[in-house]
């Protein structure tokens, strides 16, 4: 299967071309080059919460767009890449001075209807790219938990608020750690790493952050694309 898999992708590739959305090129829909001359991001954050790129930046937000809601699921591998790396280099300081080690991977999560009309979560894609790149790379010690933090609540689009007060308000109580018994376990006296794709005021993953420190975890860190 993972030859044929190959073969059709390549298949594919020669009758729809792949290009870059920034600078045409064949062959991926972001390059390395027009990656590395996206600006970084530069607005503040949580020390705790490491974004890469600025959001506002055009090549950055259509790619995300077309990520998030327009099936281009291919950039899952192309934002795991960038991530892998700053994950990698701020771990080398959180192992050393935290004893941030033995490390859970979690995505932020959709609502049943939100992952229902989308199809996908685009966080928990970019995580399962880290997890083969890391495999691949025999890196550091990580683990995906993709099924311990849920969003039982339904809530509005966090983008779609302008108000910092309102997106506050908006995400309250609207994660949760699933019912069994051993996704408590997992989680007490853990390090986590949460994933998602964009943080703008920092309250989904401030929420996040919250439910999984009264399930008992013990230092939690966050990693997005852009801000």
């Amino acid at each position: 299967m993972p030859l044929l898999n190959t073969i059709l992708k390549s298949v594919l590739n020669i009758i729809f071309p792949v290009k870059c959305l920034s600078c045409g090129k064949n062959g991926e829909e972001f390059c390395s080059k027009c990656i590395s001359d996206a600006p970084a991001a530069e607005r503040e954050t949580s020390k705790w919460i490491f974004s890469l790129y600025d959001y506002r930046h055009p090549i950055i937000k259509k790619a995300l767009w077309l990520f998030k809601y327009k099936g281009k699921r291919r950039l899952a591998g192309i934002f795991a890449e960038i991530i892998y790396n700053k994950i990698i280099e701020e771990l080398s300081d959180l192992s050393a001075m935290e004893n941030f080690r033995n490390v859970i991977l979690i995505p932020i999560p959709l609502s049943p209807k939100r992952l229902r009309e989308r199809g996908y979560n685009q966080a928990e894609l970019i995580c399962k790219e880290l997890i083969k790149i890391n495999n691949l790379r025999r890196g550091a010690d990580i683990k995906l938990e993709n099924n311990i933090l849920i969003k039982p609540k339904e809530t509005e689009h966090q983008a779609r608020i302008e108000n910092r007060t309102e997106r506050l308000k908006n995400i309250i109580g609207s994660f949760a750690i699933k019912s069994e018994n051993k996704n408590i376990e997992s989680v007490k006296g853990r390090n986590i790493i949460l994933i998602d794709d964009i943080t703008t005021t920092g309250a989904t993953l401030n929420e996040a952050r919250k439910t999984l420190k009264q399930a008992g975890a013990r230092k939690i860190v966050a990693f997005t694309v852009a801000h």
